[in-house]
């Protein structure tokens, strides 16, 4: 018999994934990312935010990398705008997460709209791994809830305590956020392209930080992953014709073939879980 396949031939499904399995990988990585929401409340009191202004940062906007990106702006004494414009542009990725959420955890639109509130790095990073449409909400639901509540609790704690640490610049609390950022940025690095955009941005980030306003660093560094795909594009075009499309073309009817088995594990799921109800 072939392995991973049935007698019948056909391809085994992965077994559902245990509920307390789920949980226990969400709560791992909410509480483990929730906790850092102290450094982000201190940074933020220390770049001369308010207690609201901090906690309405993690309440409205609650997407870490984007928040201390704009405190880190502002404490440097860049342009609020500028800061706000670097905030913006971490936080459009979320948009990409939420495209590929939408088909996997199916809610309502009724309550799409809080959902999205909730799509980040973390969230989508768990829900993805799930097998199925049940596990991915549970996922979801669950480091949602716990890494929002952890996060908010820690910025009120990390704004109050400011006061007490003193100056904060003297505790380098101010390199956590970056911190942060990169160890959740660094696993996700798998491809060859994805280092090499990652390491053209840090030297664009170092080059350019003593020559311009504080937030603008940050843009001209995102520019490296454009100029790395094209690259990567001229690369391509270089190669033998026919070997380049038959590439494509496997590399394509693979990922039709995966998106087709997983959709299909959805639907199978959800038809056996309504004919148990």
């Amino acid at each position: 018999m072939i392995p991973g396949r049935e007698a019948g031939g056909e391809p085994l499904r992965a077994a559902d994934k245990p509920g307390s399995a789920v949980v226990r990988d969400a709560l791992g990585v909410g509480v483990a990312v929730g906790l850092s929401g102290f450094a982000f409340g201190v940074t933020s009191a220390g770049a001369g935010l308010t207690l609201l202004q901090s906690c309405a940062l993690s309440l409205l906007v609650f997407t870490g990398a984007s928040q201390f990106a704009l405190v880190g702006a502002l404490a440097a004494g860049g342009n609020p705008f500028t800061a706000a414009a670097g905030a913006f542009f971490l936080g459009t990725r979320n948009a990409f997460y939420g495209l590929r959420l939408s088909g996997l955890l199916g809610y309502r639109a009724a309550v799409r709209p809080f959902a999205a509130h909730w799509i980040i790095d973390e969230t989508s990073a768990v829900a993805l791994a799930q097998p199925d449409r049940r596990s991915a909400r549970l996922g979801f639901t669950v480091t949602g809830l716990s890494l929002y509540a952890l996060w908010n609790l820690t910025t009120l704690a990390g704004a109050m305590g400011a006061e007490a640490l003193g100056d904060t610049d003297a505790w380098g609390l101010d390199a956590a956020g970056p911190a942060v950022f990169v160890a959740l940025l660094a696993p996700m690095l798998k491809q060859v392209v994805e280092r090499v955009a990652a390491g053209l941005a840090i030297v664009l980030l170092l080059v350019t930080m003593p020559l311009l306003p504080a937030g603008v660093p940050v843009l001209v560094a995102a520019l490296a992953a454009p100029a790395v795909l094209c690259l990567e594009g001229r690369g391509g075009r270089t190669r033998t014709p026919d070997a380049g499309r038959a590439g494509a073309r496997e590399a394509a009817a693979g990922d039709a073939r995966e998106t087709d088995a997983r959709e299909t594990d959805i639907r199978e799921k959800d038809v056996r879980e309504g004919d148990a109800r």
